[in-house]
């Protein structure tokens, strides 16, 4: 790695009241790093050891190195299925580091991202600010669903990278950040966090020997995510890309009986990552056809003598996505999920836990759950869906309050909406924050605005023009709902 000397630049002084404050703002549940220093000792002594802590971080800046102790990681392999079958691929390695590392590296990762936030693909959606998978998969279906409506046929590929954080190329990494304008300082430092790192596993109380890492990126540092959007920033196809880190999902639009060309597309991914060191997993690259089209058209991808297996249906960041473009799949699987989780509520009144604190939980933990990216499909899904859904929090209620009360007068006593107002409420919300042009990264995708005179003389004026459906799925998806019935 290159050792680059120049004078420190001001404007990356760290202040003691900001280190204060996000030592203040610990979360003394997580466990600490290799240092063993306890969270509490740290949140609780913030106003203490703000001052000496901003001095080791505006050192380590100046003098472009990390301590050893904050370049150790202990590795938590955290299951990825229940149970674990195969070590390589069932587990995820999962790296615990030091808080105060984790702490310098959002410093850092902010001044990074003051310089690469205009210059980043606008359509990479993970592990920038205002941006989530709901926006992702809004954004991907709008086009789906677009292309449907006009009779285009959509075809889609999954990409999954094998074990992607563990083969990224240091090299490579301080390249692209030079490319993208990253102050000397900065890279000199990034430098020096990435290289001569050790890790050892950590299961319970026992703990492997130190391994001195080649290369990789370590999951569960702050910098960790960020370094890989710019890493695979520069990957593109020639087709429609949506990125989340590292899933990354092809669209391809064609009428029919014109020919497909996502073989040349696909090969542009796999080139690109054969120059940037990475490894598709071809056996979980899925590959789906949306749309009025005989599947027997067209072939199948072989790259490599490795064939990509066609599916129907494909979880795609948490929410499984039908190629009807219905949700019967995934509101089985929520419901299922969360009635799963309705066990520990069950032992919880066997322990005569309050109605209170059970009613946490459920809200706390089983509730995410059926409302996990709501937004993307509460919009479309049918009455038998909505009504499978309630009946989830109705056994909720009823292992909380047992006969006592009916459930409609449980709800109105302890404010507890039913999940369609829940939907309904965060659906607007969100939508409101996506009609902000500086707010949201989806406002590109809303029609034009009418004007104001044209407005003014209607009865139900739209602020927008709302866009022809010829189909009710279209009709249906989140943002032309949205137009017509949150405005």
């Amino acid at each position: 790695m290159p050792c680059i000397a120049e004078h420190f630049n001001d404007d990356f002084i760290i202040e003691p009241f900001a280190v204060e404050k996000k030592l203040s703002y610990i979360n003394v549940r997580k466990s600490s790093g290799p240092d063993s220093i306890p969270n509490w000792v740290l949140r609780d002594n913030s106003l203490w050891l703000a001052e000496p802590v901003c001095a080791i971080f505006n050192v380590s800046l100046r003098e472009g190195v990390v301590p050893t102790v904050w370049k150790q990681a202990n590795v938590v392999p955290i299951p990825k299925t229940h149970p674990p079958i195969v070590i390589e691929s069932d587990l995820r390695p999962i790296s615990l580091t030091c808080t105060l590392s984790k702490i310098l590296e959002s410093f850092v990762g902010c001044h990074i991202i003051e310089t690469v936030r205009n210059k980043l693909d606008k359509r990479q959606y993970g592990a920038l600010k205002g941006r989530s998978t709901t926006h992702a998969l809004i954004d991907l279906l709008h086009h789906w669903h677009h292309a449907l409506d006009n009779n285009e046929t959509v075809r889609a590929i999954f990409i999954d990278y094998a074990k992607a954080f563990d083969h990224v190329d240091h090299s490579t990494v301080v390249r692209k950040l030079y490319d993208f304008g990253v102050h000397n300082v900065l890279i000199r430092w990034v430098c020096s966090f990435l290289t001569q790192r050790v890790q050892r596993v950590k299961l319970s109380d026992c703990f492997s020997e130190w391994l001195l890492l080649k290369g990789s990126m370590p999951q569960g540092t702050w910098l960790g995510p960020l370094i890989f959007v710019l890493l695979i920033d520069d990957l593109s196809t020639g087709c429609m890309l949506h990125k989340f880190i590292d899933d990354s999902t092809l669209s391809e639009f064609f009428k029919k009986g014109e020919p497909s060309s996502m073989d040349v597309y696909f090969n542009n991914v796999v080139e690109w990552s054969r120059a940037n060191l990475m490894n598709i997993n071809y056996k979980k690259t899925k590959e789906m056809l949306l749309g009025a089209v005989n599947s027997n058209e067209i072939s199948q991808l072989i790259v490599d003598g490795n064939t990509i297996a066609r599916v129907s249906v494909y979880k795609l960041l948490g929410v499984h996505v039908e190629c009807n473009l219905k949700w019967s799949s995934h509101v089985d699987y929520i419901c299922a999920k969360a009635s799963s989780r309705l066990f520990f509520l069950k032992q919880l009144k066997k322990c005569s836990t309050s109605i209170a604190d059970m009613l946490h939980f459920y809200i706390a933990v089983i509730r995410p759950v059926l409302e996990y990216a709501c937004p993307v499909w509460h919009t479309s899904i049918t009455n038998e869906q909505c009504h499978h859904l309630e009946s989830v929090q109705r056994r909720a209620v009823y292992i909380i309050n047992g006969l006592t009360n009916d459930y409609t007068t449980f709800c109105i006593i302890n404010n507890l909406p039913s999940l369609y107002e829940r939907r309904c409420d965060l659906s607007k919300r969100f939508f409101n924050n996506s009609v902000l042009p500086s707010a949201s990264c989806l406002h590109y995708l809303l029609p034009s605005r009418r004007d104001t005179d044209v407005i003014a003389k209607l009865r139900n004026p739209n602020v927008y023009c709302l866009p022809t459906a010829r189909t009710e799925r279209y009709k249906h998806s989140f943002l032309n709902f949205a137009l017509e019935h949150f405005m």
